[in-house]
């Protein structure tokens, strides 16, 4: 085995126990009370209910967010910068576009989502690596458009 192919496999290695990783957390994150699984095997929590309107797919919404890892080393938070975004849900990771659509203006969702609909096997920039589980707090400010 040359050393492309040792790197390779070191590769598809760590790929793999991530991926494992997650899949085990989410199955023993199923089990918490209030925990919802959709298909995709994304999870829920609502942590605050809202009371306003629910966003399309095909909206713009501002929101609030924090981003980690299962390991809970955080690599993104709206709330620290004190400014929210603004997205159209398409712009979004397959799993954002699942379950924003679910959330009411004014509520606080803590979501799980599998790599398969984040950012797969690729990962994003040098702090969410490939086959990674994320784990989200989105408060859903408003419907913009």
């Amino acid at each position: 085995m040359g050393l492309f192919d040792k790197l390779k496999q070191f590769g598809d290695d760590k790929l793999n126990k991530q991926k494992e990783e997650g899949n085990l957390f989410l199955q023993e994150n199923a089990k918490e009370p209030g925990v919802i699984t959709l298909p995709g095997n994304i999870q829920y929590q609502i942590l605050q209910p809202g009371t306003g309107r629910s966003p399309s797919v095909q909206s713009t919404i501002k929101a609030h967010y924090k981003g980690s890892l299962l390991s809970g080393a955080e690599f993104d938070n709206s709330f620290k910068r004190g400014q929210p975004f603004v997205a159209p849900i398409s712009n979004l990771i397959r799993g954002w576009q699942q379950v924003l659509p679910l959330m009411q203006e004014g509520s606080t969702w803590k979501i799980w989502i599998p790599s398969d609909l984040a950012y797969g096997d690729r990962g994003a920039g040098g702090s969410i690596p490939g086959g990674a589980t994320l784990v989200f707090e989105i408060e859903l400010i408003e419907i913009v458009s």
